[in-house]
């Protein structure tokens, strides 16, 4: 992947200002070790970091393309899983190539379909693509949001990057939170709001947004959502069609010019992949190497809970040596999984999901240490139903975000003046805003008018939370991750397929448990799921703790400015877990809440925030 910026002025001559540029690009360089590039113009400068995975001399960003007397130039940071049927089409219709990568690919496309070329496209992607002789400039996220696009509207320049660290480089640009972004972090974090940067004045492309931006206006445009419809296949049409979309998912994104490998827990969705994985680079006189991650001393201290009822190091075993692959256990040290929490911020630019963060970056520097390209098993459960949630009746029927369930409680931890914050009625406001994008069947029951509305929200906000986790640690360190089952085809898909096929057997993912039946082990198949893991050696605990108290003993320390002091020094004094169930999605329990708060402060310092409420 890569990482692109750009800045737009049509006031003025910015042509000499490129040290700007420059400097936005190179916050980039983690995005793009192996090359950079840029154009100047009078009213635009773009930037282009890149990590080189297809074609390494004829992907050079960013590249222009001249058609008659009009100029396009593209900036690109993604994956097309269909170029070469894109090619074969756009050559049919006249076009020459010089590359085989994609990007030219992209550009060529936006040259013949304009603003619709998007629709066309398989992949994961975020780009820019400016046309001089209209002054144009054309910019689009892909449908699910797995690749990030930032931008800002400031003083007459409109700015765009992959990062928000690339934004605040901008010289008219501060890092202010105001109240909607407090409310965000105490409300939603580490969720984010949809089209929220969190800073003043920085929004991101929405999944499936793209922007057109001319002299005159700048126009905003949701380009695909899935259409609600009667499903019309029967059981075993609809087996076979889910599992030629998934093989067909997983197989597409195995191609690339560097070493690739997967993900794997012993869990279903990356067993999956790994076993399909395993038998396509057998069929091609390769073996597949795949990656699993585990902690110090988790053997030892792991507690079964409903939210995560087994150790995964068994299950890894039991795959690998099925699907034969050559495959290495990644093991993290506690102290570097608590120094690591700092870097996870810089990674992120916002404190994130703690732990989870911080664990999955060390994991993926350990990969980059030999792989580029990596699959991995993300976005099954918001898709075919794995969540707790989809199984209880009350998250079921629950009028909101069913993982974001303990607001009060996190309020309780606010400062006297945060505490006037309407936490409760943010978070309801922004669910009802994305419910009411829902179209439903005339005669659709009510049970299934609340599956729908459960799996849009999940498609939404908590995968949205995961693909940005999955993209901010494995960019940092220079690692391309894909993720096959957000394919917009099997999204589309599975979108209609009813609840009772989708629920197959009555047990979560029923579908896709019959779909990967026939790669996997029978026992791996019917499995419990258990969510990404994390640690359960009490000395985490202990140390984040230390380090919240020697911040709260620091009257410095900018938190105290939005905290109850007294009530966070009573939180890491008590020896009784406060968090009792996870005060956000499946894993984030007391220590990685203390941990957020630590990662809030350091981002509070580092980034020099200033608070406007």
């Amino acid at each position: 992947m890569c990482g692109i910026t750009g800045w737009v002025n049509y006031n003025r001559n910015i042509i000499e200002e490129r040290d700007t540029i420059h400097s936005m690009t190179n916050k980039l360089v983690h995005r793009g070790p192996d090359e950079y590039g840029f154009y100047y113009k009078k009213n635009i400068l773009l930037g282009h970091r890149r990590l080189v995975v297809i074609d390494p001399e004829g992907g050079k960003q960013p590249m222009t393309k001249k058609i008659s007397q009009y100029e396009y130039t593209i900036v690109y940071n993604g994956e097309l899983y269909n170029t070469k049927e894109l090619r074969d089409t756009l050559i049919k219709k006249g076009y020459k190539f010089r590359s085989n990568c994609d990007t030219e690919v992209v550009l060529v496309s936006y040259i013949e379909w304009g603003e619709d070329c998007t629709t066309y496209f398989n992949g994961i992607f975020a780009f820019a693509i400016w046309e001089e002789k209209s002054k144009s400039l054309f910019l689009a996220r892909d449908r699910l949001g797995v690749k990030p696009l930032f931008y800002s509207y400031i003083n007459g320049s409109f700015i765009f990057a992959s990062e928000i660290k690339s934004l605040l480089d901008f010289p008219d640009m501060e890092p202010v939170l105001n109240e909607n972004g407090l409310l965000e972090l105490f409300s939603l974090g580490p969720s984010r709001a949809l089209g929220s940067g969190v800073f003043k004045n920085i929004f991101e492309l929405k999944p499936s947004e793209y922007i057109l931006l001319t002299p005159k206006k700048l126009y905003k445009n949701i380009y695909w959502k899935p259409i609600t419809n009667y499903h019309t296949e029967n059981e075993e049409s609809t087996f076979e069609h889910t599992a030629f979309l998934v093989e067909d998912a997983i197989k597409k994104q195995l191609v690339s010019d560097v070493p690739i490998c997967t993900f794997l827990s012993g869990g279903l969705d990356s067993s999956g992949i790994s076993s399909i994985a395993s038998e396509y680079f057998r069929n091609r006189s390769k073996k597949l190497t795949t990656y699993s991650i585990d902690y110090e001393d988790n053997d030892k201290y792991f507690i079964a809970s409903d939210f995560q009822p087994s150790n995964d190091n068994i299950w890894v075993e039991r795959v690998k040596g099925y699907i034969g692959s050559n495959h290495k256990k990644i093991t993290i040290d506690t102290n570097m999984l608590v120094e690591a929490l700092k870097d996870a911020v810089l990674a992120y630019d916002l404190p994130g999901m703690a732990d989870i963060d911080s664990s999955l970056m060390l994991f993926c520097q350990n990969v980059k240490n030999v792989h580029t390209v990596a699959l991995s098993g993300e976005c099954a459960d918001e898709i075919f139903g794995g969540y707790p949630w989809y199984r209880k009746e009350e998250d079921i029927y629950f009028d909101g975000f069913p993982w974001n369930k303990h607001i009060n409680q996190r309020k309780s931890f606010l400062s006297g003046e945060l505490n006037k914050l309407k936490l409760q009625e943010f978070a309801n406001n922004k669910y009802k805003e994305t419910i009411s994008e829902i179209d439903f069947l005339d005669d659709e029951s009510e049970y299934e008018k609340r599956i729908r509305k459960l799996t849009y929200i999940n498609l939404k906000w908590f995968m949205l939370t995961l693909l940005t986790r999955k993209d901010r640690m494995s960019m940092y360190k220079s690692l391309e991750v894909r993720v096959p089952y957000a394919d917009h085809r099997i999204v589309e898909y599975t979108w209609n397929i009813p609840w009772h096929i989708k629920n197959h057997n009555n047990i979560e993912k029923g579908l896709l448990r019959k779909v990967l039946s026939s790669y996997l082990p029978e026992d791996v198949v019917y499995r419990k799921k258990s969510p990404y893991p994390k640690t359960y050696n009490p000395d985490y605990s202990k140390s984040v703790k230390l380090i919240l108290k020697d911040i709260l003993d620091d009257g410095n320390s900018p938190i105290h400015n939005l905290i109850n002091t007294k009530n966070v020094y009573n939180l890491v004094n008590d020896h009784e877990e406060k968090f009792i169930t996870p005060w956000f999605g499946q894993l984030m329990k007391e220590p990685q809440f203390i941990a957020y708060l630590i990662q809030l402060n350091y981002w509070l310092k580092y980034y020099k925030v200033k608070i406007d409420y």
